[in-house]
């Protein structure tokens, strides 16, 4: 036996209406008509809120239309538990009306909403006899119920519209094939504006998956354990590109867990960094420039120099000497510029200024203590001294006998390196002797 729905439904005494996708009425049966006051005529075409106008303001107004785009956008049921929505009489006076309805949207072959179906039920008998005790207590709780719900939405608005702000890319994937469920406007940027809903990452962005981030996608889903991205390269297509686009991100693959405990997708957040470092590449170019021009100034220098000494008889212990003091500053200026000119390294401050200074002897000094950072202007400051006391050991300490060595060059943790002393032992026995140098003692022992 084949059943008339439509025939069935036109029939039942429950009042029925079928709306488009654009909320205009398409379809009624009797029941809808007696309980609304109309005729098929008077509302058939017309959009809900043209047949029954209410103060786009008001909460009846606010609940109908929302009941009805959220059934509209999700595809599921919705319901309103308790709704005032008055009625027009036909002398054109309004009616206190009280509703219950329940909004069921209709899918079509391709799983968009094709109508939705109204099914109204008139409480207004119950509303009215709200001095009884349990008709209240429905009422109450209808209300208390229609109350959270409302909060509930309101809530889930207000998440949704802060998602979709975030300044970072955020998305969620679900499942092993990792399906998007939600990107936020900076993801959608990110990729060109791709349709992504619904559709795993390998699918969605074929051009990743050969670049190894699917893998960690696997990874985080089977271990349960975040992975945090610095700086990673990716190529991604763009629609307004022929060829894909290199970008550097920052991002975490934050695991997601059901209540079984089980991972049941990952949360991907993050930033693209791209302009912070191509500018930081755009810097350590310009440093570079500027520590080739240095060079090329100390080098200029060193030959006026030359040609300035060679006029003078018996120069060439001065000439060494500034040749020697231009070289130590050169190596601070190359420890300088792989800094970036921030900070330099105490240590290495020494140990550069002294290699400057006595080249393959470097293997007969040794180091002891703790390292710390200096500024720049110290660090220049403290290369010249070094070179000086290197220089003196060279000449009177340790490092003029063959087998002479610096026992140990000491640093104290502290700002002012000025307090930092060096000793050096020489091969023989002789007493120690205190050089003075930029208010440096340097202590050269023989024994």
């Amino acid at each position: 036996m084949t059943i008339d729905f439509q025939a069935l439904l036109a029939r039942s005494p429950n009042p029925y209406v079928v709306l488009d996708r654009d909320f205009r009425l398409i379809w009624m049966n009797d029941a809808y008509l007696r309980v609304t006051m109309r005729s098929r005529a008077e509302l058939l075409g017309r959009h809900m809120f043209d047949a029954f106008p209410s103060d786009p303001d008001s909460e009846s107004h606010r609940l109908l239309d929302h009941s009805l785009t959220n059934a509209l956008r999700s595809g599921q049921e919705d319901e309103i538990a308790l709704i005032r929505y008055d009625i027009a009489r036909p002398d054109g006076s309004m009616e206190v009306r009280y509703w219950s309805a329940t909004h069921t949207p209709f899918l079509d072959d391709s799983g968009e909403v094709a109508c939705i179906l109204q099914h109204t039920v008139d409480v207004t008998e119950l509303q009215n006899l709200r001095a009884m005790r349990d008709e209240m207590g429905v009422i109450q709780r209808a209300n208390a119920v229609q109350a959270r719900n409302l909060d509930l939405a309101e809530e889930a608005d207000q998440f949704k519209s802060l998602f979709e702000q975030a300044p970072g890319f955020v998305a969620i994937l679900h499942g092993p094939q990792h399906e998007f469920r939600m990107a936020n406007a900076a993801y959608r940027k990110l990729i060109g504006h791709r349709d992504l809903i619904g559709r795993p990452v390998a699918e969605a962005l074929p051009e990743v998956a050969g670049q190894g981030f699917i893998d960690l996608l696997d990874r985080v889903h089977q271990t349960g354990k975040p992975f945090v991205g610095r700086r990673m390269k990716v190529l991604l297509q763009s629609e307004d590109r022929a060829a894909p686009e290199e970008r550097f991100l920052d991002f975490i693959y934050q695991p997601t867990f059901a209540e079984s405990r089980q991972v049941s997708g990952v949360f991907v957040q993050g930033h693209d960094v791209t302009e912070q470092v191509e500018a930081e590449v755009r810097q350590q170019l310009l440093m570079n420039e500027l520590n080739h021009r240095v060079k090329n100034t100390l080098a200029i220098v060193q030959g006026l120099a030359m040609q300035s000494f060679r006029q003078m008889p018996g120069s060439d212990i001065a000439r060494q000497t500034f040749n020697a003091r231009l070289a130590a500053l050169a190596a601070a200026h190359n420890l300088l510029t792989t800094s970036n000119w921030k900070t330099a390294g105490f240590a290495e401050t020494v140990r550069s200024a002294a290699e400057a200074t006595i080249g393959s002897d470097l293997d007969r000094v040794r180091y002891e203590g703790q390292d710390f950072t200096i500024a720049p202007q110290t660090a220049v400051s403290l290369s010249m001294i070094i070179h000086e006391l290197c220089t003196n050991a060279v000449k009177y300490g340790a490092l003029s006998a063959p087998k002479g060595r610096v026992v140990r060059i000491s640093r104290k943790l502290g700002s002012d390196f000025a307090r930092s002393r060096a000793r050096v032992s020489r091969h023989r026995g002789q007493p120690f002797r205190a050089l003075g140098q930029a208010g440096q003692r340097v202590l050269l022992s023989q024994g």
